[in-house]
């Protein structure tokens, strides 16, 4: 049986219509907000129960606000999505054919790195190979830059990565396309492209850079969680990754 949704949660949810994707410090604020704007009670704490709230709600019209972490910092988000077209075709009214497809190759691009990035110079080329009508350069790079404004895709310095909101909705197409090259985080058994992997060729596992930062937190000589290697690359400090984000 549905729960019963009150004013609060209808502002909750009209925000994250408008916004799209907010991490947990933003969601909590804003859960806050919402229930004191309409004087309800707000326990820190039951933030998740809240939304399953009204994620009960909107099962019917399949959609739902899902939970997921970044690659970039390790921070938890939340995002809004569409449950009943978990492809790219639910970006249709957005863009055009021959966009579509581009951003697919530029997918296909990521998943097949080897550091979960593609450089824009690749994506360009990648034009050459379209089987709708290409795109000029300056179209290729408009596309990109609209990608990055509606968070399908970040970049730095030249090179593009798929965004948390990207990750978290299009997590079944990803998985159902990709299905011999997607690999997940031996710690937190989420999808993972940008990663640290595991040199030993009889494992080879992969684990985000923020559970690395984690999961090696105070260990005097790190080792690979599932074959015991010495683990040979930089730890980097969750402070750090967090700092990073914001630039």
């Amino acid at each position: 049986m549905s729960r019963q949704l009150g004013d609060s949660h209808r502002r909750f949810l009209q925000t994250m219509m408008a916004i799209g994707i907010t991490n947990e410090q933003e969601a909590k604020a804003l859960y806050q907000h919402c229930c004191e704007t309409h004087k309800t009670p707000c326990v820190t704490d039951k933030l998740d129960e809240f939304i399953e709230a009204i994620n009960s709600r909107l099962q019917p019209m399949f959609m739902q606000i899902r939970k997921g972490m970044s690659e970039e910092n390790g921070l938890q988000y939340y995002a809004l999505v569409n449950m009943a077209e978990t492809d790219i075709t639910r970006m249709t009214s957005d863009y055009t054919e021959n966009e579509l497809e581009l951003f697919r190759k530029t997918i296909d691009l990521i998943v097949s790195s080897e550091n979960g990035k593609a450089s824009s110079t690749d994506i360009l080329n990648s034009t050459d190979t379209m089987t709708s009508k290409k795109m000029k350069k300056s179209e290729t790079e408009h596309l990109l830059t609209r990608l990055v404004q509606d968070k399908w895709l970040c970049e730095r310095r030249g090179e593009y990565t798929l965004s948390t909101r990207c990750i978290i909705e299009m997590e079944p197409y990803i998985r159902a396309m990709f299905q011999d090259q997607v690999k997940v985080c031996h710690i937190c058994h989420n999808i993972a492209f940008q990663c640290q992997i595991c040199e030993n060729p009889s494992c080879g596992i992969k684990i985000h850079n923020p559970c690395v930062a984690r999961y090696f937190k105070g260990r005097v000589e790190p080792r690979c969680p599932a074959c015991e290697d010495f683990w040979p690359h930089e730890i980097p400090e969750v402070r750090r990754l967090h700092s990073q984000s914001k630039k």
